[in-house]
Protein backbone atom coordinates (compact mmCIF):
# COMPACT_ATOMS: atom_id res chain seq x y z
CA UNK A 1 0.00 0.00 0.00
CA UNK A 2 1.49 3.72 -0.93
CA UNK A 3 1.13 6.63 1.15
CA UNK A 4 -2.28 7.50 0.48
CA UNK A 5 -3.69 4.53 1.08
CA UNK A 6 -1.95 4.88 4.76
CA UNK A 7 -3.03 8.75 4.83
CA UNK A 8 -7.05 7.36 4.11
CA UNK A 9 -6.28 4.29 6.85
CA UNK A 10 -5.50 6.56 9.91
CA UNK A 11 -8.78 8.62 9.20
CA UNK A 12 -10.58 5.56 8.68
CA UNK A 13 -9.61 4.46 12.33
CA UNK A 14 -10.42 8.04 13.66
CA UNK A 15 -13.75 8.23 12.31
CA UNK A 16 -14.64 4.85 13.43
CA UNK A 17 -13.43 5.68 16.82
CA UNK A 18 -15.21 8.79 16.50
CA UNK A 19 -18.77 7.30 15.58
CA UNK A 20 -17.98 4.60 18.35
CA UNK A 21 -17.78 7.75 21.38
CA UNK A 22 -20.81 9.55 20.23
CA UNK A 23 -22.60 5.89 20.38
CA UNK A 24 -21.68 5.10 23.35
CA UNK A 25 -22.93 8.87 24.50
CA UNK A 26 -26.23 8.47 23.30
CA UNK A 27 -26.80 5.12 24.85
CA UNK A 28 -26.43 6.67 28.85
CA UNK A 29 -28.82 9.54 27.72
CA UNK A 30 -30.50 8.27 30.39
CA UNK A 31 -27.77 7.19 33.13
CA UNK A 32 -27.34 8.93 36.33
CA UNK A 33 -24.42 10.87 36.30
CA UNK A 34 -23.16 9.56 32.88
CA UNK A 35 -20.30 12.01 31.51
CA UNK A 36 -20.02 12.54 27.85
CA UNK A 37 -16.74 12.21 26.09
CA UNK A 38 -15.12 12.99 23.23
CA UNK A 39 -11.93 12.17 21.85
CA UNK A 40 -8.99 14.28 20.58
CA UNK A 41 -7.00 13.39 17.61
CA UNK A 42 -4.07 15.08 16.54
CA UNK A 43 -2.18 15.76 12.94
CA UNK A 44 1.15 13.64 12.55
CA UNK A 45 3.11 15.40 10.00
CA UNK A 46 5.72 13.14 8.00
CA UNK A 47 8.36 14.96 5.45
CA UNK A 48 8.53 14.21 1.75
CA UNK A 49 11.97 13.45 0.51
CA UNK A 50 13.60 16.10 -1.07
CA UNK A 51 12.54 16.03 -4.80
CA UNK A 52 13.27 19.70 -5.79
CA UNK A 53 9.90 20.69 -6.02
CA UNK A 54 8.34 21.65 -3.07
CA UNK A 55 7.61 19.82 -0.29
CA UNK A 56 4.15 19.13 1.77
CA UNK A 57 4.54 16.89 4.39
CA UNK A 58 1.94 14.40 4.60
CA UNK A 59 -0.70 14.04 7.12
CA UNK A 60 -1.93 11.48 9.17
CA UNK A 61 -4.73 11.16 11.94
CA UNK A 62 -3.46 10.19 15.24
CA UNK A 63 -5.87 9.07 18.53
CA UNK A 64 -4.31 11.04 21.15
CA UNK A 65 -6.27 10.63 23.83
CA UNK A 66 -10.43 11.18 25.59
CA UNK A 67 -11.90 14.14 27.01
CA UNK A 68 -14.49 14.10 29.49
CA UNK A 69 -17.16 16.82 29.33
CA UNK A 70 -17.47 16.67 33.96
CA UNK A 71 -20.80 19.38 33.19
CA UNK A 72 -22.84 18.30 36.21
CA UNK A 73 -25.77 17.20 34.67
CA UNK A 74 -29.56 18.21 35.71
CA UNK A 75 -31.67 17.45 38.42
CA UNK A 76 -34.11 15.07 38.85
CA UNK A 77 -36.71 15.24 42.02
CA UNK A 78 -37.53 11.75 42.87
CA UNK A 79 -38.70 12.06 46.30
CA UNK A 80 -36.93 9.14 47.35
CA UNK A 81 -35.36 9.79 50.49
CA UNK A 82 -32.44 7.91 49.46
CA UNK A 83 -31.32 10.07 46.44
CA UNK A 84 -28.78 12.04 46.85
CA UNK A 85 -27.34 14.66 44.40
CA UNK A 86 -24.25 16.59 44.43
CA UNK A 87 -24.11 20.44 43.77
CA UNK A 88 -20.45 21.41 42.59
CA UNK A 89 -17.40 19.66 42.78
CA UNK A 90 -17.47 16.01 44.76
CA UNK A 91 -17.91 12.13 44.04
CA UNK A 92 -19.31 9.37 46.90
CA UNK A 93 -16.96 7.00 47.57
CA UNK A 94 -18.51 3.61 47.22
CA UNK A 95 -16.64 0.28 48.30
CA UNK A 96 -16.05 -2.49 45.46
CA UNK A 97 -13.93 -5.86 45.51
CA UNK A 98 -11.61 -3.88 43.09
CA UNK A 99 -11.45 -1.35 46.00
CA UNK A 100 -12.59 2.42 46.70
CA UNK A 101 -14.73 3.59 43.30
CA UNK A 102 -16.00 7.21 42.98
CA UNK A 103 -19.79 8.20 41.85
CA UNK A 104 -22.05 11.42 41.02
CA UNK A 105 -24.57 8.29 40.53
CA UNK A 106 -26.41 8.93 43.89
CA UNK A 107 -29.81 6.60 43.24
CA UNK A 108 -29.19 4.42 46.75
CA UNK A 109 -31.24 1.93 48.19
CA UNK A 110 -30.93 -0.35 51.12
CA UNK A 111 -29.02 -3.60 50.95
CA UNK A 112 -30.69 -6.76 52.90
CA UNK A 113 -27.66 -6.02 55.57
CA UNK A 114 -29.58 -2.26 56.28
CA UNK A 115 -25.91 -0.75 54.31
CA UNK A 116 -27.16 1.97 51.66
CA UNK A 117 -25.74 0.48 48.55
CA UNK A 118 -25.44 1.97 44.87
CA UNK A 119 -27.51 0.54 41.93
CA UNK A 120 -25.04 -3.07 41.93
CA UNK A 121 -25.13 -3.29 45.91
CA UNK A 122 -21.53 -2.03 46.66
CA UNK A 123 -21.59 0.10 49.74
CA UNK A 124 -21.39 3.63 49.65
CA UNK A 125 -18.90 4.75 52.30
CA UNK A 126 -19.03 7.15 55.44
CA UNK A 127 -15.85 9.72 56.53
CA UNK A 128 -14.50 6.86 58.52
CA UNK A 129 -14.36 4.83 55.27
CA UNK A 130 -16.43 1.96 56.47
CA UNK A 131 -19.97 1.29 55.14
CA UNK A 132 -23.10 3.46 55.94
CA UNK A 133 -25.50 0.89 57.88
CA UNK A 134 -29.16 1.51 58.68
CA UNK A 135 -30.40 -0.49 61.85
CA UNK A 136 -34.21 -2.33 61.68
CA UNK A 137 -35.51 0.74 63.07
CA UNK A 138 -34.42 3.53 61.01
CA UNK A 139 -37.41 3.97 59.35
CA UNK A 140 -37.28 8.12 58.79
CA UNK A 141 -34.38 8.71 56.88
CA UNK A 142 -32.68 12.30 56.42
CA UNK A 143 -29.93 13.31 54.49
CA UNK A 144 -28.79 16.87 54.85
CA UNK A 145 -26.85 19.24 52.80
CA UNK A 146 -23.19 18.63 54.22
CA UNK A 147 -23.67 14.72 53.89
CA UNK A 148 -24.96 13.70 57.57
CA UNK A 149 -27.23 10.71 57.58
CA UNK A 150 -29.78 10.85 60.29
CA UNK A 151 -33.37 9.05 61.63
CA UNK A 152 -35.51 9.53 64.34
CA UNK A 153 -32.82 7.15 66.36
CA UNK A 154 -29.89 10.35 65.76
CA UNK A 155 -27.14 10.54 63.54
CA UNK A 156 -26.11 7.10 61.78
CA UNK A 157 -22.93 8.68 59.72
CA UNK A 158 -21.79 11.55 57.41
CA UNK A 159 -21.31 10.73 53.65
CA UNK A 160 -17.80 10.83 52.43
CA UNK A 161 -17.81 13.07 49.24
CA UNK A 162 -14.10 13.56 47.70
CA UNK A 163 -12.79 15.61 44.78
CA UNK A 164 -9.56 15.23 42.78
CA UNK A 165 -7.35 17.86 41.20
CA UNK A 166 -7.67 16.97 37.94
CA UNK A 167 -10.82 14.94 36.83
CA UNK A 168 -9.72 13.91 33.15
CA UNK A 169 -7.00 11.63 35.02
CA UNK A 170 -10.02 9.84 36.38
CA UNK A 171 -10.51 6.49 34.79
CA UNK A 172 -14.21 5.04 33.76
CA UNK A 173 -15.24 1.68 35.19
CA UNK A 174 -18.73 1.06 33.09
CA UNK A 175 -21.33 3.92 32.97
CA UNK A 176 -21.16 5.22 36.55
CA UNK A 177 -17.88 4.18 38.37
CA UNK A 178 -14.41 6.20 38.46
CA UNK A 179 -11.18 4.99 39.37
CA UNK A 180 -7.63 6.85 40.20
CA UNK A 181 -4.09 6.29 40.92
CA UNK A 182 -4.25 9.79 42.92
CA UNK A 183 -5.38 10.04 45.94
CA UNK A 184 -8.52 12.36 46.58
CA UNK A 185 -9.00 15.39 48.51
CA UNK A 186 -12.13 15.25 51.11
CA UNK A 187 -14.92 18.48 50.31
CA UNK A 188 -15.39 19.90 53.66
CA UNK A 189 -18.53 21.30 53.14
CA UNK A 190 -20.50 19.09 50.31
CA UNK A 191 -23.76 20.52 49.02
CA UNK A 192 -25.94 17.71 48.68
CA UNK A 193 -29.29 17.34 47.87
CA UNK A 194 -32.08 14.76 48.93
CA UNK A 195 -34.34 12.99 47.27
CA UNK A 196 -33.02 14.56 43.69
CA UNK A 197 -30.50 12.42 41.17
CA UNK A 198 -27.98 13.88 39.20
CA UNK A 199 -29.03 12.53 35.65
CA UNK A 200 -27.03 12.61 31.84
CA UNK A 201 -25.04 15.45 30.58
CA UNK A 202 -25.47 14.57 27.70
CA UNK A 203 -27.73 16.17 25.24
CA UNK A 204 -29.05 13.58 22.95
CA UNK A 205 -30.25 16.16 20.20
CA UNK A 206 -26.31 17.43 19.76
CA UNK A 207 -25.05 13.99 19.80
CA UNK A 208 -27.18 12.24 16.88
CA UNK A 209 -26.00 15.28 15.13
CA UNK A 210 -22.80 14.63 15.52
CA UNK A 211 -22.92 11.15 15.29
CA UNK A 212 -24.90 11.83 11.76
CA UNK A 213 -21.94 14.13 10.41
CA UNK A 214 -19.12 11.13 11.72
CA UNK A 215 -20.70 8.68 9.26
CA UNK A 216 -20.78 10.74 6.54
CA UNK A 217 -17.20 11.49 6.95
CA UNK A 218 -16.50 7.51 7.52
CA UNK A 219 -18.88 7.04 4.21
CA UNK A 220 -16.86 9.76 2.46
CA UNK A 221 -13.32 7.85 3.71
CA UNK A 222 -14.70 4.46 3.40
CA UNK A 223 -15.48 5.64 -0.53
CA UNK A 224 -11.55 7.11 -0.89
CA UNK A 225 -10.36 4.12 0.17
CA UNK A 226 -12.42 2.18 -2.29
CA UNK A 227 -11.26 4.05 -5.18
CA UNK A 228 -7.62 4.01 -4.06
CA UNK A 229 -7.70 0.01 -3.96
CA UNK A 230 -9.32 -0.01 -7.82
CA UNK A 231 -6.63 2.52 -8.78
CA UNK A 232 -3.97 0.69 -7.76
CA UNK A 233 -4.99 -2.43 -8.91
CA UNK A 234 -5.67 -0.69 -12.29
CA UNK A 235 -2.13 -0.01 -12.40
CA UNK A 236 -0.76 -3.14 -11.30
CA UNK A 237 -2.60 -4.37 -14.37
CA UNK A 238 -1.18 -2.24 -16.64
CA UNK A 239 2.04 -3.09 -15.55
CA UNK A 240 1.55 -6.67 -16.20
CA UNK A 241 0.01 -5.61 -19.33
CA UNK A 242 3.09 -4.12 -20.44
CA UNK A 243 5.49 -6.92 -19.24
CA UNK A 244 3.66 -9.43 -21.50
Amino acid sequence: MDTPGYVILSRLGAQLRATQVLAHNLANAETPAFQAERPIFAQYLQPQRDTGAARVPTAFTVDRATWRDTTPGALTTTGNPLDVAIRGDGYFVIETQQGERYTRAGRFTLGPDGRLTDMEGNAVLDMRGTPLTFGPNDTRIEIQGDGTVRSENGVIGRLRVVRFEDQQRLRAEGNRLFASDDPPTPVERPSLVQGAFEGSNVRPVLELTNLTSELREFQFAAQFAEREGERLASAVERILRRRT
